[in-house]
């Protein structure tokens, strides 16, 4: 089925933008490295990750192990490689869920109104009474650390952002006239939702996912720190960061390098997110 005349003008107007949005591409770029070692990391780790070397331990920068070693002499590259893998695990499939179940709601919220909403919306109400990475911690702690349950943790706290943008593009969408003619005409309400509204909501969902990953690296992160995200000894970028904490004055490579990791993959995401919102917007000059 050839594509619309105005939704092929509205592509080519995004990509025009999109194109000029510079800091987009250097996190393009950015996303596209981190996925690259995470799914290379079996080839490109020169060491085992998980392998003891008792005599190498707290090793500096060296042509023998490029970012050192840490405090029981595993290589810092190959850790930080399988890092990655963890961290790009978590964000997407957190982020998934959150997205999954959030744009369910919003859809079924702003379409439907009435006690759905107001039911939907009291729900929200109460998840966002707490801080995201309190509930997290709290989730987290009851379900027992695990990465499985840090990425349940991180996407249900993830819900209320894509539940709320959804049903706020659905109350401004559900009375226009191509939606009238649609129940006009007799379409069901899951078929206007699904065909009709949604196509029209799924590129700010897009935008929040972008930022939401970043959000969700973070988190893990900081679960793992706590000791409440990935177990030792696989590893995690959040864990190498509570042990790096503790060589800080003497061998800062430690925390640093894992540290790095997190902000680069973090900056990426939010340079990605953030052009493809500017694009979006024809208001803005990029």
């Amino acid at each position: 089925m050839p594509v619309p005349r105005g939704e092929r003008t509205g592509l080519r107007a995004f990509w025009h933008r999109f194109r000029r949005a510079r800091l987009a591409w250097v996190g393009l770029a950015i996303i596209t490295v981190f996925v690259l070692m995470a799914v290379f990391a079996p080839w490109l780790t020169p060491y085992d990750p998980i392998k003891q070397a008792l005599t190498q331990m707290l090793q500096p920068p060296s042509a023998a192990h490029l970012l050192g070693t840490d405090e029981l002499g595993r290589d810092l590259l190959s850790r930080m490689l399988f890092g990655a893998r963890v961290s790009l695990q978590v964000g997407m499939i957190s982020v998934g869920i959150a997205m999954l179940i959030g744009v369910v709601m919003g859809l079924v919220a702003g379409y439907y109104g009435g006690w759905a909403d107001s039911l939907i919306g009291r729900a929200l109400d109460a998840f966002l009474a707490f801080p995201a990475l309190v509930l997290a911690l709290a989730i987290t702690a009851a379900l027992g650390p695990s990465l499985e349950n840090a990425m349940i943790a991180i996407g249900v706290v993830g819900i209320p952002a894509y539940a709320r943008l959804t049903r706020g593009q659905v109350l401004s969408l559900k009375e226009r006239e191509f939606i009238e003619a649609a129940r006009t005409v007799g379409c069901r309400h899951a078929r206007i939702l699904l065909l009709h509204i949604l196509p029209n909501v799924i590129m700010p969902i897009i935008v929040q996912a972008s930022l939401g990953v970043a959000f969700a690296i973070l988190a893990e992160a900081g679960l793992s720190f706590l000791g409440l995200g990935v177990q030792p000894p696989t590893p995690s970028w959040g864990s190498m960061i509570n042990v790096g904490k503790n060589y800080l004055e003497m061998d800062p490579w430690v925390a640093l390098v894992p540290g790095a990791a997190i902000f680069l993959a973090v900056l990426g995401f939010n340079f990605l997110g953030d052009g493809i919102r500017d694009a979006l917007d024809p208001r803005m000059k990029l």
